[in-house]
């Protein structure tokens, strides 16, 4: 009966372990990619040059010096069909990445905005000016999934 029992018992162990091994050893077929800022601007009606000419200039100089910095690896700007008049009809796209590298390089980030833009209060003035032109209708961190399973 003893005999049994530590038969049993051991057999038991084995059945945990080796749940535990194949658990570790899932294979999903995708993982996670890079994170992506998403900000969803409308432009106003007829505004659409003077906010575009914002992006291609200070917008722009910001972001690569954010890349030459190390602190982003994109960006895109993406113009999309807007079907009513109060949906957004452009995206301004950065991808990090990963969560904790931006979240660890907000300090370095400041820094290089303070350099290409100037002060908090020049940037205060510059999104006061923007109002007139452009709306904000949102914001949303996205994680890229990539199809294929991750290489160990």
């Amino acid at each position: 009966m003893k005999t049994k029992r530590i038969a049993v018992g051991s057999f038991a162990v084995v059945l945990v372990i080796a749940a535990i091994s194949v658990f570790a050893q899932v294979n999903r077929p995708y993982h996670d990619g890079t994170v992506w800022d998403i900000g969803f601007i409308r432009m106003k009606p007829g505004m659409d040059t003077a906010y575009l000419n914002y992006v291609a200039g200070q917008w722009k100089a910001e972001q690569e010096a954010q890349k030459k910095d190390g602190n982003i690896l994109s960006y895109k700007v993406l113009s999309v069909e807007a079907h009513t008049p109060g949906e957004w009809n452009l995206m301004l796209m950065t991808e990090y990445k990963n969560l904790a590298t931006m979240e660890a390089n907000q300090d370095k980030s400041e820094a290089v905005a303070q350099k290409v833009i100037g002060n908090d209060e020049k940037q205060m003035q510059g999104y006061e000016d923007r109002s007139k032109i452009r709306e904000v209708m949102g914001n949303r961190l996205a994680r890229e999934i990539i199809l294929e399973p991750k290489s160990r």
